[in-house]
């Protein structure tokens, strides 16, 4: 099943995607949901981000490449750190450079969406609470994020967590082709198999830290390439079985 929020008639909605459909749904996709019985072309509606997190948990070195690419030691265990719910923006949205900021780079990753409330999960529980998985961007402000020392200012900003085009419920996380590309050129290319630590696992060691609640996302960490962004840009993540999430670049 392929889930996602839209515009519609300037409200906003919950919407099943059937190929070239958008399906209007009544009620709320972390309950109880049923049809409208009301459909519209997809290329007429406006998607938004597919849900609206009470927060963004990320991971941090989970691709040998990319811990290859920054000279960092494989960690022993996830190094997750957070994103506030105002750096989220969709589809087609625009991500806007700061002025503190000389270099954003582009991540693109594998977003887990959870479906209900988990404190304390075994690693075998935890796919009973993820409702599905989207593609992410961990936009990131790498000045300011070695400037720091820690991360939280250079990965906050507002639109630096595009999220989209949809939810898709009933996939397997182990094995996707995930790939970025900048103004068409490809620029990270990588599998979801090349993970240190399994969205499952993830899910188990992050509900021992916080409770996860219905909406709340894990960005599952970025593959070797990450580059910088600029004015005009165009960057995209695709990752297989789930679609294509399109942003733009300005100051």
């Amino acid at each position: 099943m392929i889930l996602g929020r839209a515009l519609i008639a300037g409200q906003d909605k919950y919407v099943k995607i059937n190929d070239d459909k958008v399906e209007i749904l009544n009620g709320d996709i972390f309950g109880e949901i049923n049809s409208s019985g009301k459909l519209l072309p997809l290329s007429e509606v406006k998607l938004l981000p597919p849900v609206l997190p009470s927060k963004i948990i990320c991971v941090g070195l989970n691709y040998r490449d990319h811990i290859d690419e920054f000279k960092h030691q494989l960690p022993e265990e996830p190094v997750i750190f957070l994103k506030p719910p105002t750096a989220v923006i969709g589809p087609l949205d625009v991500i806007i450079l700061p002025q503190e900021s000389r270099r954003v780079d582009y991540e693109g990753e594998l977003a887990v969406v959870i479906k209900k409330e988990g404190r304390n999960l075994k690693e075998e529980e935890a796919r009973d609470f993820i409702l599905g998985y989207t593609c992410a961007n961990d936009v990131t402000a790498r000045d300011l994020q070695r400037k720091d020392g820690q991360w939280t200012r250079g990965k906050s900003f507002d639109t630096f967590c595009p999220l989209g085009p949809w939810i898709v419920t009933d996939i397997d996380p182990d094995h996707l082709e995930i790939e970025t590309y900048l103004n068409g050129e490809l620029r990270q290319k990588s599998n979801t198999s090349k993970m240190l630590f399994h969205p499952y696992f993830l899910v188990s060691f992050i509900s021992k830290v916080m409770t996860l609640k219905p909406g709340d996302v894990i960005l599952t960490g970025t593959p070797s390439g990450v580059g910088k962004l600029a004015e005009g840009d165009t960057v995209e993540v695709k990752i297989s079985a789930i679609g294509s999430l399109r942003n733009f670049v300005k100051v």
